[in-house]
């Protein structure tokens, strides 16, 4: 059974995701501060992971930036839920690692409709072909979920890698933002495609620090990227 961590110091919201959840037979486990959920995450594997950013003792952005660096949760969809509804904070979590992001108050059917597709996603990818992408000094293993660069393994967020992968498997063609973003997150985005840019912004950051000589991917002004 699918388990999910739920991280929020307000018992209302937390009843309130567990039920619904549990309703769409998830196994939902709750942790009312950022201190409490590193100590759940290191202690169990979970599927997924609903986290707020407002906590005490570590905040949101702390208790993501711990678990991206551990291995066990490198591939582990994390979806940000706060009050704050800035462009800066979205971003911010985007940077850091998050999947998604979801704003309070937000409607349950929203948030288990991005849950889902979190969760698909994953095993989309984890079921997709095995055969490794090399293009010039870059590898992509399938198999493994990881990527190379000058025979240098670079870390990836998941959804970095599905962009790349994505990107790459579609060599030399013009990957549209929209599309992007389509089958990246698997629904119509309640955003804009400068989520994508900000992945692509640090994916070519994670490349160039092994090739600066080859510039993978472009820009095409106003439509999306390709790979060389």
């Amino acid at each position: 059974m699918i388990k999910i961590l739920v991280v929020d110091d307000e018992p209302h919201i937390t009843e309130l995701i567990q039920f619904n959840l549990e309703l769409n037979d998830y196994l939902v486990e709750i942790a009312g501060d950022g201190k409490q959920a590193i100590e759940k995450a290191k202690s169990t594997e979970y599927d997924l992971i609903i986290l707020d950013v407002m906590l005490p003792y570590v905040d949101g952005f702390g208790v993501l930036k711990i678990l991206k660096k551990d291995n066990k949760y490198k591939d582990v969809p994390i979806l940000m839920l706060t009050a704050k509804s800035s462009e800066s904070d979205k971003v911010l979590g985007l940077e850091t690692g998050a999947d998604d992001y979801l704003t309070k108050p937000f409607g349950i059917k929203e948030l288990i409709a991005r849950v889902n597709v979190l969760l698909r996603r994953v095993q989309k990818t984890e079921s997709s072909n095995k055969e490794n992408i090399n293009i010039n000094n870059l590898i992509i293993d399938t198999a493994s979920h990881s990527v190379k660069v000058n025979g240098n393994e670079i870390e990836l967020t998941l959804k970095e890698f599905e962009i790349l992968l994505i990107l790459c498997q579609n060599q030399g063609k013009v990957v549209k933002r929209d599309d992007l973003l389509d089958k990246v997150w698997g629904y119509e985005y309640f955003g804009d495609s400068r989520t994508i840019d900000v992945h692509i912004r640090h994916l070519r950051k994670k490349i160039e620090d092994f090739d600066k000589e080859y510039d993978y991917i472009e820009t095409i002004r106003g439509i999306g990227y390709k790979i060389r």
